[in-house]
């Protein structure tokens, strides 16, 4: 397995976003050059970007820009581009293809970008300027499921978690502490949409959208831009910020059928079981050894159903892992501590990378002036202490993963 031949190899240098807003009043271009030059101006190439062989891997669908309409948007010319559909799971996927470009020598650094209107024009759950249609064109057999009811993500990814708390237990109560854990690092983050911090009742007295889901277990839609950059170890070490290395990558992984993940394994089940077997031995490190997750939260049962998945808690106690405080600021391992998808903004899955880079390098964005304080009080710091490994675990749906650990050592 050639993971472990690349183990620190290569990091992260660079990371960039504009404004998660419900109203950008801009284009996707203008949002994903902004975040990419933000990006380029983080890693301390903005000035030398001409000087650099660069890629990009430009994560469409939604209205994203291509990669090249964006490169002369930032002053750069591609020695290789690539722009690719996918959801969910994709950044850490494309982190790994940026990898793979830069170790075959087809370029010296890699900028993935997303960028979407994500609340004022294509809706994630069908409504704004896309609605729902039945048809194959897009490569996802809905002729075969949105004619039964099956539109929207939270549809379609209900039915694996409705038997989990049937098989396990796992109560609406349980599900809230996701959301309120991560009201909590939102509540710090002067960037995060949604900054008031919840309590489970809120959560479980919000309205329906799918039972037995209430509108608080589901993600805000954000109109935003991201953007991270990957070079080498020995290049990052030059640059401006502290060098965040990537220890492991899998993805993306796949159930035996992706498409209908309830043929060959139980519906319960999710990718992120085989995908582990990936990520760990690449890595070199186990559950037990990381100090942050970004446990992919479109929904409360996501970030939970992955979380066991991966081995942070045996399959079905998850409702205990997550209620008990662990996930929380202050917590044994918080997870998206910048409130994630469920209260910063919706980027599938860029956002919490970019968190757990900025909280390697001890340099998350709070209310603390000057050093942290470690006072996780409202309104108050966000960074955790000592942190040294991160994992992060993305999702596209139940039959689909990818992953990446990081490591400030």
């Amino acid at each position: 397995m050639p993971g472990p031949e690349i183990r620190g190899k290569y990091a992260i240098v660079g990371v960039g976003e504009t404004e998660y807003s419900r109203n950008s009043g801009r284009t996707t271009r203008a949002m994903g050059a902004e975040a990419i030059r933000n990006a380029m101006q983080d890693a301390g190439m903005w000035e030398d970007r001409k000087e650099t062989s660069w890629g990009m891997l430009s994560y469409q669908g939604r209205g994203s820009a291509n990669a090249p309409d964006l490169a002369g948007e930032v002053g750069i010319r591609l020695d290789f581009f690539f722009d690719c559909m996918g959801g969910g799971s994709s950044t850490e996927a494309l982190t790994g293809m940026a990898v793979g470009v830069i170790e075959a020598g087809m370029c010296d650094a890699v900028i993935i970008n997303r960028s979407m209107n994500g609340f004022t024009e294509t809706r994630t759950g069908g409504t704004g300027q896309q609605a729902p249609r039945f048809t194959t064109a897009n490569g996802l057999d809905t002729l075969q499921t949105a004619i039964y009811g099956f539109s929207t993500p939270l549809q379609n990814f209900s039915l694996a978690f409705v038997r989990h708390m049937h098989n396990y237990g796992t109560t609406n109560e349980q599900l809230a502490e996701v959301k309120v854990a991560h009201s909590w690092g939102a509540s710090n983050n002067p960037k995060a949409y949604y900054k008031t911090r919840l309590t489970v009742e809120d959560v479980v007295n919000s309205r329906y959208i799918v039972k037995p889901f209430h509108l608080l277990d589901c993600c805000v839609e954000t109109d935003n831009a991201t953007a991270i950059i990957v070079t080498t170890a020995e290049r990052a070490a030059s640059l401006a910020k502290p060098v965040v290395k990537i220890l492991g990558l899998a993805g993306r992984v796949s159930k035996w059928q992706a498409g209908y993940p309830w043929q060959n394994d139980p519906i319960s089940q999710v990718a992120g079981e085989y995908n582990a077997r990936i990520l760990w031995p690449n890595a070199g490190v186990g559950p037990e050894d990381i100090d942050i997750t970004g446990s992919y939260d479109a929904f409360t049962f996501t970030s939970l159903i992955q979380l066991e998945a991966y081995g942070f808690c045996p399959i079905g106690e998850g409702g205990n892992y997550v209620s008990d405080g662990t996930i929380k600021l202050g917590g044994r391992r918080p997870n998206n501590p910048s409130g994630g998808h469920l209260c910063e903004g919706y980027t599938h899955g860029m956002n919490m990378v970019i968190e757990n880079v900025r909280q390697l390098r001890l340099q998350v964005d709070d209310y603390c002036e000057g050093e942290h304080t470690y006072d996780y009080s409202e309104g108050a710091c966000r960074q955790v202490q000592d942190p040294e490994i991160t994992a992060n675990l993305g999702w596209a749906n139940p039959g689909t993963a990818s992953s990446m650990v990081m490591t400030n050592q």
